[in-house]
């Protein structure tokens, strides 16, 4: 169940605007660092200041 969940997560995210992706990543909870890194990978990396600003 809880890999269906992540799975519509990542969907989620992949489609997300810039913002929908920093909200998304800084408010879901219950990700393993795994899972958090693979959502990493479809974040534009030139924007990686924003996503740590929104998580400080």
């Amino acid at each position: 169940m809880q890999n269906t969940n992540f799975e519509d997560i990542k969907s989620r995210f992949i489609n997300a605007d810039l913002d929908e992706k920093i909200e998304i990543y800084t408010t879901t909870s219950g990700l393993t660092v795994d899972q958090f890194k693979e959502l990493l990978k479809h974040f534009p990396l030139q924007h990686l200041d924003k996503l740590e600003k929104a998580m400080a």
